[in-house]
């Protein structure tokens, strides 16, 4: 399939193109990408886009998919996780990557558990593009003071700093916050 016959906007080609330029990656590789980038057509056909990202085991992903159902509710917005853009990636720092590029907001939802989203986390407060249309959403837990750690807590604070972190405890404080978003 040509760019002239794809479905995907210029703009998601152009910076496909770029990452792929920049990485040595097979055809294959090459073509999934593009295919995967197609999913992401929604992007462009609303006002704004939300990248949840956040812990996937079983408790903790009905709360992202909470917050995807929420911000999808509103009028001209798509919300969704990494997950749902299908394909297997090797690199998934390069598919965070090429997506954050893409969205309005990164959205992370944050809890305790070890399989949180902390690589990406990183990559929130490392790159100045990321971190000016980021907003985290930390869990706080009542018997415990500091439950995600040092690192954690120093990447916390500069959301707070910015106005851009939301506390919540039980689920229906994740909806109240989740309203609290642009």
């Amino acid at each position: 399939m040509s760019d002239e016959e794809s479905p995907v906007p210029d703009e998601i080609l152009t910076s496909a193109k770029k990452q792929i330029d920049q990485e040595e990656l097979s055809l294959a590789d090459n073509e999934e990408i593009l295919h995967a980038l197609s999913e992401l057509t929604p992007i462009y056909e609303n006002d704004r886009s939300y990248f949840v990202l956040g812990n996937y085991d079983r408790e903790p992903i009905r709360r992202l998919n909470l917050v995807v159902d929420r911000l999808n509710r509103r009028q001209d917005a798509y919300a969704f996780r990494m997950v749902d853009i299908r394909g297997e990636w090797d690199n998934s720092i390069q598919k965070f990557c090429l997506i954050a590029d893409l969205v309005t907001y990164l959205v992370g939802v944050a809890e305790k558990d070890p399989s949180d989203f902390l690589v990406e986390q990183g990559l929130l407060v490392g790159t100045v593009e990321y971190f000016s249309k980021s907003h985290v959403f930390k869990r706080i837990y009542e018997d415990e003071e500091h439950p995600f750690g040092w690192m954690q807590d120093g990447v916390f604070d500069l959301f707070e700093d910015e106005g851009r972190l939301y506390r919540w405890r039980t689920e229906e404080t994740l909806v109240e916050v989740t309203e609290e978003l642009p």
